[in-house]
């Protein structure tokens, strides 16, 4: 880290603590040279990701619209809420591992489709007949044989 006092980039830490309530870290530094003591912030650099909807407009994400999708499809299941949170956990896990700056919510929606699917069949065709807004009977009829051929 480069001083800020005499631009010499041979400082140390002297002292490190959390703070932010554990979002970043505290760095209390000093000069080699100098002796001059100077305090340094460490964030965890995150990518702003934007989410792309069905109409092509553009928004950021937001974790408590998945969980708020998925405790819906789980109402009255027999799944615990750590499931739950288990399964939005891995489904931004997933969404993040992508690395993309832009992901469409069709490709969110299906991510926690496979993710209810495995978890419980009735959670995940309550999800897919909101998802896929099913127009008649007969799609989700096609959904269900779907899934009991599985």
């Amino acid at each position: 880290m480069k001083c800020p006092f005499c631009g010499v980039e041979n400082t140390r830490v002297i002292d490190s603590r959390p703070a932010d309530e554990g979002g970043s870290i505290r760095r209390r530094r000093q000069c080699d040279k100098c002796g001059k003591r100077f305090t340094t912030y460490e964030k965890v650099e995150t990518i702003p990701l934007v989410v792309i909807k069905k109409d092509q407009n553009r928004e950021s994400y937001d974790r408590r619209k998945i969980e708020a999708g998925v405790f819906r499809s789980c109402h009255k299941r027999p799944i615990s809420v750590d499931q739950i949170n288990g399964l939005v956990d891995e489904v931004e896990t997933a969404i993040f591992n992508l690395e993309e700056k832009e992901v469409e919510s069709s490709q969110i929606g299906e991510i926690v489709m496979n993710r209810l699917k495995n978890l419980d069949a009735v959670a995940y065709v309550r999800f897919a007949s909101v998802y896929r807004e099913f127009k008649d009977v007969n799609t989700f009829m096609d959904e269900l044989k779907k899934i009991l051929d599985n």
